[in-house]
């Protein structure tokens, strides 16, 4: 589990990475904690044996990861956007309208639209549950838990870091502008690569 969480840059830790580098530590923190949230919906559905719908239609699956591009290339286009008042240092108006709690949510979305974490958590987690242990449900959710906590960690570490980044952005003049761009360019990036796979997995 833990090798899954560092095996790649996904779009839960692209976003995260966005989020510190745009508006520092706590909006990263809490777009991490989102998408670890995201288990209470997918670690029931994994325990009820509901996930395996999910991935066996390559069409849902499809119609998720797409979603989940989309919402990632909006989100990327905010940034692009975000207007800085005058002179004075205001905040920009971005951070005016997304507040912590949107945060939170966006990167709750994201994991959820994003149906490879629960094809991971249906091809590996099955392994370690054994019925001689007790309840399968209840081995599966206490699995599933264990590798949310997991992502916890190595996304809170990741929301740390690049919020570190971005604080030392935000302490120049020079980079101030491009702070958000690159932000909202990281996502778009990473969107439109998962927006391809989607589109060339339905070939």
């Amino acid at each position: 589990m833990l090798a899954y969480q560092l095996s790649g840059v996904g779009p839960d830790m692209m976003l995260v990475i966005s989020r510190g580098v745009g508006q520092g530590w706590r909006h990263a923190l809490a777009t991490a904690a989102g998408c670890v949230s995201a288990g209470v919906v997918q670690i029931p559905l994994l325990a009820m044996g509901l996930a395996s719908l999910v991935t066996s239609s390559p069409t849902l699956y499809s119609f998720l990861q797409i979603i989940g591009a989309t919402y990632l290339i909006a989100i990327g286009i905010k940034f692009l956007l975000a207007r800085r008042l005058g002179e004075g240092g205001g905040a920009s108006t971005f951070a005016n309208t997304n507040s912590i709690p949107a945060a939170f949510r966006q990167g709750m979305i994201c994991n959820l639209t994003n149906p490879t974490t629960l094809a991971f958590m249906l091809a590996v987690l099955p392994q370690f549950v054994h019925s001689w242990s007790g309840s399968p449900a209840l081995q599966f959710i206490i699995l599933g838990a264990t590798m949310k906590i997991t992502g916890l960690v190595i996304l809170g570490a990741v929301a740390l870091t690049s919020g570190a980044v971005g604080g030392w952005l935000a302490r120049r003049n020079s980079f101030l502008v491009w702070q958000e761009r690159l932000a909202g360019a990281l996502m778009i990036a990473i969107g439109v690569r998962l927006l391809l796979t989607a589109v060339g997995s339905r070939r």
